[in-house]
């Protein structure tokens, strides 16, 4: 069985136990890596650490979830300090974007969401990515993704890879042409918006992804999210692509390690 990557994993967010078995597991699960994201300062520290212990499994992102309050001008000034400081540990910023769902659930109780603080937080983590050459972890989905692809283009960033993605057909387009990256989850299996997405986008541009430990349904309902899930992702893009399941496995690792420049051997 070809190996594979969970492209998009909040690893910290598990109880410290579960994550370092999860972490014994991988080899058993045919799970080469994982590529943890971060929320917030705290979490970019809890990811380091558990990057430091198991450094050929783990690859760290940081940066600052937008669906949160907004940090102060102090807590932004010492994540972004930090991350600077820690750079040489890290493969991308990440997780970054704009609060779609905070917003909609703002605005469905009447209440007023202001996102122009958001854009402002998002392009200080977009000069950043640029300043130290990294790639972008994204949270955008929707008319969030056309804003944010507004802002790649103003930063001039060309890596960037929109995890769980879900947008219009003409957003979709727009990413193609881009050559942005997006990453398919377990809802694959059930859900048919993310089928679509799957037969329409380039699967030289997809990777796969958990998001764990954000829970699923389908015939992972009542399962605690776990990184051996992407081997059916990787099985139902493959069909849904008409491809032999080692075939697109080999193309979805291949770009995960490619996008995120992870050395390239070791594919069985």
């Amino acid at each position: 069985m070809i190996k594979a990557i969970d492209a998009h994993i909040h690893l910290d967010m598990y109880t410290e136990s579960a994550a370092r078995t999860l972490l014994t597991e991988l080899a058993e699960c045919h799970i080469e890596a994982l590529i943890a994201v971060s929320r917030h300062l705290d979490s970019c520290k809890a990811t380091e650490r558990l990057l430091m212990q198991a450094p050929e499994q783990v690859f760290a992102a940081y940066g600052y979830h937008p669906e949160q309050e907004l940090p102060t001008e102090n807590q932004l000034n010492d994540l972004i300090l930090w991350i600077r400081e820690h750079s040489s540990r890290m493969i991308a910023i990440g997780e970054i974007g704009l609060p779609y769902y905070m917003r909609l659930e703002a605005e469905s109780a009447g209440r007023v969401f202001e996102i122009a603080p958001y854009i402002a937080l998002l392009e200080n983590f977009l000069k950043l990515a640029a300043d130290l050459d990294k790639p972008v972890v994204l949270h955008a989905v929707y008319e969030d993704a056309d804003v944010v692809c507004d802002l790649l283009e103003k930063h001039c960033i060309k890596k960037a890879h929109f995890h769980w993605f879900k947008g219009s057909h003409s957003t979709v387009e727009r990413m193609i042409q881009a050559g942005y990256f997006i990453s398919i989850t377990p809802d694959v299996l059930y859900e048919d918006e993310i089928r679509t997405l799957v037969r329409s986008y380039p699967i030289n541009q997809l990777m796969v992804e958990t998001d764990g430990p954000w829970p699923f349904e389908g015939p992972f309902e009542g399962q605690p999210t776990h990184p051996h899930m992407i081997h059916a992702v990787i099985e139902q893009i493959a069909f849904l692509k008409g491809l032999q399941v080692e075939e697109a496995a080999h193309t979805l690792l291949t770009n995960t390690k490619q996008f995120y420049s992870i050395p390239l051997p070791h594919l069985f």
